[in-house]
């Protein structure tokens, strides 16, 4: 067979089958096709050994005789495949002589993706092999990219993918969700109208250059959301549609921080949170807003800070203060 007949449409480089069948005429048939088409190929004699190979070498496929003396047949081969978590992904094509529909059934209920009855034409199974190994290798992709996702999340970072044009979203995680939600009051259908407006502002230097734009920043009390335009998976169509990006977010808090600059300031709680406020730049009015109580409150708060810190005013509370959060974490900033 000449290679350069292969269809265009897979990429067979490094795909590797695993042909099982006890009759040798059936095996060197189908090994000298495979062969021809670009395949790798190992093959087995016995429901034994076809277990042993498939565990040792994690074939891309498997061509399974259905009727095989000893005693593992073919069903019980995929059943086995299917019930371990090395092997339960890989597609099985089932090679049979039996035709009754119940043994068809069989096949499939025992773990088979599809069969081909005996005997074996070879462009047959090809065809058939293309469609699985198709299959097979956008499953995986998903997969790979559904453990990508999760693994952001379970390291704070939660990931997005948007379409720029409309900024409807087309999947999220479930931390990304969230802090939509929080930060941004709404986790779709659409991304929130100020992170697309910053996404569209900075799309044609991405593009173009392939800068990466400056964050986009939310602040929610003493916690902070941060967005980054990580990548485009997707380009636009030549209308200037579509486009797929993928945003990366990740929160920060200065809790921890408020509560370490209560200790070494021996302040109480409340105290430490109106002295943080106050190094931010907040007046009494927006530090009344944030943490729930009245400006007079506040002011009463900032009259024992002073006192505690033996200063006389919120300049002097706040110069003190940043040299002590400095000390504390040499990495923050205002």
């Amino acid at each position: 067979m000449n290679t350069s007949a292969r269809p265009a449409t897979l990429d067979r480089s490094g795909a590797l089958v695993l042909i099982v069948d006890d009759v040798p005429d059936n095996l060197a048939l189908l090994h000298d096709a495979l062969d021809e088409s670009g395949y790798t190929v190992l093959v087995a004699t016995s429901g034994e050994s076809a277990l042993q190979r498939a565990a040792q070498a994690l074939p891309d496929i498997v061509l399974l005789d259905a009727v095989m003396p000893g005693g593992i047949d073919g069903f019980e081969v995929a059943r086995r495949l299917k019930a371990s978590p090395g092997t339960a992904a890989i597609p099985i094509v089932f090679m049979t002589g039996l035709t009754e529909t119940e043994h068809l059934v069989a096949a499939l209920e025992a773990g088979g993706s599809d069969y081909v009855t005996k005997p074996i034409k070879p462009k047959e199974v090809l065809a058939r092999m293309q469609v699985h190994l198709r299959g097979a290798q956008q499953a995986h992709q998903a997969h790979q990219a559904t453990q990508t996702r999760r693994a952001l999340d379970a390291f704070g970072y939660a990931s997005l993918s948007v379409r720029a044009s409309d900024g409807r979203l087309l999947w999220q995680t479930p931390l990304a969700r969230e802090l939509l939600l929080r930060y941004y009051g709404s986790s779709g259908p659409l991304l929130p109208a100020a992170v697309l407006a910053w996404l569209q502002q900075h799309l044609s230097a991405a593009e173009r250059e392939g800068l990466e734009p400056p964050r986009l920043s939310a602040e929610l009390g003493a916690q902070r959301l941060s967005i980054a335009l990580h990548q485009q998976i997707e380009a636009a169509d030549e209308d200037g549609s579509g486009g797929e990006w993928l945003l990366v977010m990740r929160e920060s808090s200065d809790l921890a921080l408020i509560e370490q600059l209560g200790l070494a300031l021996r302040l109480t709680a409340r105290e430490a949170e109106v002295l943080y406020w106050v190094v931010k730049g907040k007046i009494n009015r927006d530090i009344a807003d944030i943490v729930g109580a009245s400006p007079a409150t506040v002011k009463k708060h900032l009259e024992r800070i002073h006192a505690k810190l033996g200063v006389e005013t919120r300049t002097a509370a706040a110069a003190l203060t940043i040299s002590r959060m400095h000390q504390l974490h040499p990495q923050w900033e205002l």
